[in-house]
């Protein structure tokens, strides 16, 4: 049951996010850039006076699927962010820029999170199935001799979950540098009038929350798969 409460009211909190992120950037695409430019266009620019030139600015299907891709250089903007000429738009796609400058830099934790990124495939499929089968295990094998129970296979869920936490918390990081990043340029070359910066700016605060709440979420449940194997062990 704490299980599904914690589970409850982390997919209530993000669904608040998410609804507040999804109608400021509603809001901030009524509010259109002075310059004319497209989401392409300022990613292009951002990636040129960056000296970026190995970069490619691709559109992709879907709503906030903008991505960068380290592996093939592509700065991945969602169609309507692409073409749209407004501060939701620029503020999406300068992010994006943001990560492919981080890229070109070298920056730190963007390197740590992309070697976290195999990892985390592998436990993020196999984690809930050995977290039940712990508990399972650990439940069926209680006796007197042994009133704990077996918690070999629990704990090796509960370090598989540690990992998608820690991949949680190192891209914050990387999110919100990639933002300042992202607002730096912006307002610094003036590709923004100071009315259309304040748009970006809480659009891009409100993306960032996405991620903290998905990483308080998981270090909640992390914390509570953790007591039950610690409650294994002293009972």
């Amino acid at each position: 049951m704490g299980y599904y409460i914690i589970i409850g009211i982390s997919m209530l909190v993000s669904w608040w996010v998410s609804s507040r992120l999804k109608s400021k950037f509603e809001y901030y695409s009524n509010v259109h850039l002075r310059n004319g430019l497209s989401g392409k266009e300022v990613a292009e620019k951002m990636l040129r006076d960056n000296g970026i030139n190995d970069v490619q600015v691709i559109s992709v299907p879907g709503q906030l699927t903008d991505h960068y891709n380290p592996a093939d250089k592509t700065v991945n903007l969602s169609e309507g962010v692409y073409m749209q000429r407004n501060a939701a738009a620029a503020a999406v796609a300068a992010h994006e820029c943001g990560h492919a400058v981080q890229h070109a830099v070298g920056y730190s934790m963007l390197n740590l999170r992309s070697k976290l990124v195999p990892v985390v495939n592998i436990t993020s499929n196999l984690m809930q199935f050995v977290l039940l089968a712990g508990i399972g295990i650990m439940a069926a094998t209680r006796s007197i001799e042994d009133p704990n129970g077996n918690t070999a296979v629990l704990a090796i869920g509960v370090a598989m979950f540690a990992m998608t936490t820690l991949f949680a918390f190192v891209t914050l990081p990387v999110e919100y540098d990639a933002s300042n990043r992202a607002m730096k340029w912006l307002k610094d070359t003036g590709t923004v009038t100071q009315e259309e910066f304040v748009g970006v700016q809480d659009s891009l605060k409100w993306a960032a929350r996405t991620y903290v709440v998905a990483a308080i979420g998981s270090l909640a449940q992390l914390l509570y798969w953790g007591s039950l194997l610690l409650g294994g062990r002293r009972n």
